[in-house]
């Protein structure tokens, strides 16, 4: 069987490109090093692979019913989340003051990569509590805190974020729940909110709800969105869960995957009255809200390069022992059917999708170490810097994965064949599960309108300055090798078609023309985001490249892994990063064909 990501990958990844062991100089991460990063890895590993894959197909098959009292969902789903809370998973990023082993976020990642390769369904629910735990530790009250964070860092009360409504998914700015004062410093909430996954369960002895509200005298829009604990139960002065909070479960959502996730809706003050704890400022939710969903999208991105990795490492095990048919030339039936992997088009398959998910997996790390950076630097500028780079990332680190890892998925199921489409196969489930990445938290189009109508252009282009420059740093540690030199060519030549394409919509933009600037944003991001992994490929090939070179100092005992990984990158560089300059031209044409047809004429 094959294994759900490739341990030498996430290694080279962390130790080798990301040097994450320089982290453990700064004072916030002095208590690690690379033995407590590796045992930490390798019990994700384990844990992932003997406690959460192993129910992934049942807990697709018998997903959470509703029998309108409670919520069923299948008991391999509650061990294995206990196993994750005792081993320190819940807790490990937090600071050992909030009760949390200082872990550096990038390798906290890595190693929920693990599980959310081995099962997504049953990871969500950690992955959302460790986002809301996340966001109280930041803009909480001390009181909040002190009632609230250990209890989710322990795994004695799960977390949720409760945006969207039945009228309005994404359009935030067209929220209803209402928050009334109670007088006594609470609040009184009612309203309906739907896409909650992990709304209702028994998994954990109560839930912390994060809920956008408005307060009576809130200003229409987003600027009028306010923040509000609303747990499950009513927490006690002695910090135990009470009676109930009166969230009641509506319905449940039935998905095409990421089935072991209950997604529910829930009505707020039905039947009873619901309380609410105002987080932070009023009027202030949206911007607190964010600090959520900006790691919240880097994870979907991290998600989604896991899943379509797990597809590729199993396709590429039944390509190497399936055998079927013969090599064109050989017209004798009595000679021996070749593996699959002997065939030319299985292996365009299976390069594609290795260039795809290991660019999207180096992609999401990358991000992630910005936020360690961010954390340690030692200047206000340095830190404005990184922080610049990391809000012009998001959105590619959210979508980039979600579109091409997910075309990895596809081409998986191509390589079985007729086996793939069946569900004797996990590569149906898993592309499933990895087709919602692309929709929840921020769907494709809206992370492209927030690149190119924001992020791109924010503070007179700043962010692209800072993203220029580490790039032209790839380029200038490239220069040295020759055998590199025409990937050097190629991605300068990319950078120049990006720079043009973003001229011709910065020009639009300024002219007022909005709908005409922003109607390829989807493109773009496209573009914009093949650039971005043709530069991180270029890191990695740099890396390989010494190491087979004896420059790097590692010892080369597997130098077929780096000679995969010069491969993959120069099958990028020649089968996709051209793909960018037909898109460059569209964009910079400033096509506006989707904007001319009535929508009686689709």
């Amino acid at each position: 069987m094959a294994d759900l990501l490739s341990a030498r990958d996430v290694d080279f990844l962390l130790y080798e490109v990301l040097n994450v062991e320089a982290l453990c100089a700064a004072p916030a991460f002095a208590g690690h090093d690379r033995t407590t990063f590796d045992a930490a890895l390798d019990a994700a590993a384990r844990l992932a692979r003997e406690e959460f894959a192993p129910h992934a197909a049942a807990a697709d098959a018998r997903e959470p019913s509703f029998d309108g009292t409670r919520v069923t969902i299948i008991p391999e789903v509650r061990e294995a989340l206990a196993r994750f809370a005792d081993a320190g998973f819940l807790a490990a990023p937090f600071s050992e003051d909030q009760g949390g082993f200082g872990m550096p976020w990038v390798v906290y990642q890595a190693c929920q990569a693990w599980f959310s390769a081995a099962n997504v369904g049953t990871h969500a629910y950690a992955f959302l509590t460790v986002g809301v735990a996340n966001l109280l530790s930041v803009f909480g009250s001390e009181e909040q805190k002190r009632c609230y964070l250990a209890p989710l860092l322990a795994g004695r009360y799960f977390g949720t974020m409760c945006l969207s409504e039945p009228q309005a998914g994404s359009s935030l700015a067209d929220v209803r729940t209402r928050a009334e004062p109670a007088g006594d410093g609470g609040y009184r909430m009612t309203g309906t909110k739907m896409w909650i996954s992990g709304g209702e369960h028994e998994l954990s002895e109560s839930i912390v709800h994060l809920v956008l509200a408005r307060l009576p005298d809130a200003p229409p829009g987003v600027k009028g969105i306010s923040l509000f604990i609303v747990p499950k139960h009513r927490i006690g002065p002695d910090g135990e869960p009470g009676g109930l909070n009166h969230v009641t479960l509506a319905g449940l959502n039935h998905k095409m995957g990421y089935r072991g996730t209950v997604n529910t809706v829930l009505n707020f003050g039905e039947g009873g009255e619901c309380r609410g704890e105002l987080v932070g400022d009023p009027h202030q939710g949206l911007r607190y809200m964010f600090h959520m969903m900006n790691e919240a999208r880097v994870g979907v991105g991290a998600g989604a390069a896991t899943l379509g990795y797990t597809a590729y490492l199993y396709a590429l095990e039944y390509a190497r022992e399936r055998p079927q048919g013969r090599l064109p030339g050989n017209k004798d039936p009595l000679t021996p059917p070749v593996a699959l992997i002997e065939h030319a088009d299985v292996r365009r398959m299976l390069l594609t999708q290795k260039c795809f998910v290991e660019g999207g997996l180096a992609l999401v790390l990358y991000c992630a170490r910005l936020v360690d950076e961010r954390r340690v630097a030692e200047t206000d500028g340095g830190r404005a810097e990184l922080t610049l780079l990391l809000e012009l990332l998001t959105p590619v680190a959210k979508s980039w994965p979600s579109e091409f890892c997910l075309e990895a998925n596809k081409l998986a199921i191509q390589v079985l064949g007729g086996y793939g489409y069946t569900r004797d196969y996990p590569l149906e489930r898993l592309y499933r599960d990895n087709r919602l990445n692309a929709i929840h938290e921020g769907t494709h189009g809206i992370q492209a309108l927030d690149l190119l109508g924001r992020k791109v252009f924010m503070e007179g282009g700043a962010a692209m300055g800072v993203l220029m420059s580490r790039i032209r740093g790839a380029l200038d540690r490239a220069a040295g090798h020759d055998e590199l030199g025409a990937e050097v060519e190629a991605l300068g030549k990319a950078l120049g078609a990006l720079s043009r394409a973003t001229k011709a919509v910065g020009g639009a933009l300024g002219q007022g023309e909005l709908l005409r600037g922003l109607a390829n944003a989807t493109p773009y991001l496209d573009m914009f985001g093949h650039v971005i992994v043709a530069w991180l490929w270029l890191e990695q090939a740099t890396v390989a490249s010494d190491a087979l070179a004896g420059d790097s100092g590692n010892a080369v005992a597997d130098p077929e892994f780096y000679a995969g990984k010069l491969a993959a990158f120069r099958f990028f560089f020649r089968h996709e990063l051209p793909k960018i300059h037909a898109q460059a031209d569209l964009i910079a044409s400033l096509d506006d064909t989707v904007l001319g047809l009535s929508p009686d004429a689709f």
